[in-house]
């Protein structure tokens, strides 16, 4: 009787194996970067959001109101490159910024240093879950390329609108969404990052459900920008 051997794989097949395996295991540790950026390793994947998240920042300012002595937060600070424009918006006012990354909130005090040794602005590890202010303590609520990673968004938004003063408006801007422009490309990458996928109709509704007013959501296609602005009620006077 003859003995049957199975093909014992090349040096080359293993070869290709391993280095695909390596640059699935690397592009996942990478991913994980811009979700949560780590101390050290994250800070690249943090100058690059600061630079290519600017342009949708500014274009996103411009559909609220800031005054000089605003009280503003910024959720998911990233960076920080946020926070340093909203200061010189309100340069008699106060910025925080929370974000749940360690990472981020080293980056983003070492670039607003001045600002903070001047009390303009104060940053803290925090979650939008459970953020560590009072009720009705801010004017305006930033959110840029953030939302989408909330672990529950209506109940975050929620927590976002308690601590907004009573005409207060939130500020979410994203560049990925549901029917966006460069879906395709982005819908991929952010379902390995477990991030939801909202369009224009879902953020309306989204704002709609945890208690918002005067919603609007604006779109940039050809850029592939979303921008959503909601308030929070004006508390109603008690009939006597």
């Amino acid at each position: 009787m003859c003995a049957t051997f199975l093909p014992v794989p090349s040096v080359t097949v293993l070869h290709i194996v391993l280095r695909y395996t390596i640059a699935a295991i690397v592009a996942f540790f990478l991913l994980r970067q811009v979700r949560k950026p780590s101390r050290w390793l994250g800070r690249p994947f943090l100058w690059m959001m600061n630079l290519s998240h600017s342009r949708l920042t500014d274009s996103g300012l411009q559909h609220v109101r800031i005054e000089n002595n605003f009280r503003i937060l910024d959720v998911g600070c990233g960076g920080g490159r946020t926070i340093e424009k909203l200061a010189a918006l309100a340069p008699q006012g106060k910025v925080d910024g929370v974000d749940y990354a360690p990472g981020s909130v080293a980056a983003s005090r070492a670039r607003n240093k001045k600002l903070i040794a001047e009390r303009r602005v104060a940053i803290e590890q925090a979650s939008v879950s459970r953020l560590p202010f009072a009720e009705n303590t801010f004017d305006l609520v930033t959110a840029v390329e953030t939302q989408y990673y909330w672990p529950d968004l209506l109940h975050d938004m929620q927590e976002v609108l308690r601590v907004l003063k009573p005409g207060g408006t939130l500020l979410v801007l994203a560049e990925s969404y549901k029917t966006g422009s460069l879906e395709f490309i982005q819908r991929p990458v952010m379902k390995l990052l477990r991030s939801t996928n909202l369009g224009l109709e879902d953020h309306r509704a989204l704002f709609s459900s945890a208690g918002y007013t005067e919603v609007e959501i604006f779109e940039d296609r050809a850029k592939s920008w979303l921008c959503g602005v909601g308030k929070k009620p004006l508390a109603t006077k008690l009939e006597t």
